[in-house]
């Protein structure tokens, strides 16, 4: 189903929208920080790359394993907590680089994820709730951007910190994170995002109609399998290009690249849904996934920049549009459908990074790139089997009782 043009500009003016994208932007630059202290920690520790991918899997899996959790906390009690959760993040993940032992970088590691996974769910519950009819896919998008953009500045943001400090730059985040926190915790407490926003949980959940779980499984294991080559390519560029004879003042800016053409595709992408529908932005980008992340395998250097945005700006473009469906299709559960949209994505991720160090590992990095495709051809079919926009406004229908005049005060929250 078509949608009506949405004016970016009009999303652009939205206040508390832009908030939370910054901070999203902050939370999300630290997992972007990771990849470029590879090199570091595998000379450190003398570790191969399925070991030092751990690390990628003990903050991402802890921040996927708790959102959920922090999705149903959010639907309950509110997201008061969203400005702390940003703050723990900062100050643990300082402590990285000073960790005498890789055990214990790990559990630091694991800690740090958790503010991940606590903010998640409430900035995206929040985001839901400011974001008009209409411009949900457009809006959402640049809500992710703001994220995405934290992870593309990452490897540059780590480039410049670890050849100057070492390992021990990590000390130097504590500053953004301590300051997007105290911002967001001083100008968003006059924004009604909490307690009293939301209806108690139970209530609503006892008038929602029931969750369509087929549909609901089929829109996790997209946004699951579609991170797969993402995270394949933007986590082991740094190694794959340290290895073909480059240095960080190459392989940080190019993984920066990829990342920065997954931002400009999620923008382009929402305004594309609003206009075509998601299942068809969805599986178009899929199907040009394919021959953009053949180049980039067989082509690496220089050339390595434009492909590389290409696999970004396609690949990664369509996640926005997912959650926006799971949020839908989760009537009275956006919180818990932003957790596990969220969470099981990081999961994908967080287990996807060790798994394809292994792989390269027996293969080699430029033949584990070349196997990307394969698994992309496996999303493409059980995309084929998502729901369009008028599926999901049946299968997500208000109840009449929703509609009374007791129930017209609430919040739209789908």
């Amino acid at each position: 189903m078509a949608r009506m043009p949405t004016s970016r500009y009009d999303v652009l003016k939205n206040r508390p929208l832009m908030i939370l994208s910054s901070g999203h932007f902050t939370i999300d630059m630290y997992a972007g920080l990771l990849p470029v202290l590879y090199p570091l920690l595998t000379d450190r520790f003398d570790l191969d790359l399925q070991s030092v991918a751990l690390v990628s899997l003990a903050y991402g899996g802890v921040s996927s394993i708790s959102q959920p959790l922090f999705g149903y906390i959010a639907d309950k009690f509110g997201t008061r907590f969203t400005g702390l959760a940003m703050a723990w993040t900062a100050l643990l993940f300082a402590t990285i680089g000073f960790a005498p032992s890789f055990e214990t970088l790990l559990i630091l590691a694991s800690l740090a994820g958790l503010g991940s996974g606590a903010f998640h769910p409430f900035g995206a519950l929040n985001a839901n709730a400011v974001i008009p009819e209409g411009q949900k896919n457009t809006a959402m998008s640049v809500y992710v951007t703001g994220g995405t953009l934290g992870v593309a500045l990452g490897p540059i943001v780590g480039a410049v910190l670890f050849t100057v400090f070492g390992v021990r730059g990590t000390a130097v985040m504590i500053l953004p994170g301590l300051s997007i926190a105290i911002w967001m915790l001083l100008v968003m407490r006059d924004v009604s995002f909490t307690g009293s926003r939301y209806q108690d949980a139970a209530a609503r959940a006892r008038g929602a109609p029931s969750l369509p779980l087929t549909v609901i499984t089929i829109v996790i294991l997209v946004m699951m399998l579609r991170m797969v080559p993402t995270i394949g390519v933007q986590n082991f560029i740094p190694v794959w290009y340290e290895r073909l004879g480059y240095g960080a003042g190459f392989y940080g800016p190019l993984a920066t690249t990829v990342v920065l053409g997954s931002a400009v595709g999620a923008l382009g992408a929402g305004s594309l849904a609003d206009r075509y529908g998601r299942r068809t932005v969805i599986l178009a980008t899929l199907w040009l996934t394919i021959p953009a992340i053949i180049l980039f395998a067989e082509f690496p250097g220089p050339p390595a920049f434009a492909t590389g945005a290409l696999v970004g700006l396609l690949a990664a473009s369509t996640g926005p549009l997912l959650l926006v469906m799971a949020q839908q299709l989760m009537v009275g559960r956006a919180g818990m459908a932003s957790g596990l949209i969220l969470g099981l994505s990081f999961i994908a991720a967080a287990l996807s990074a060790p798994l394809f160090g292994a792989l390269a590992d027996a293969i080699g990095l430029q033949n584990a790139m070349r196997s990307l495709p394969v698994l992309v051809i496996i999303t493409i079919g059980v995309a084929w089997f998502l729901p369009d926009e008028a599926q999901v406004q049946r299968l997500s229908a208000v109840p009449e009782a929703w509609q009374s005049p007791d129930a017209a005060e609430q919040p739209d929250v789908a």
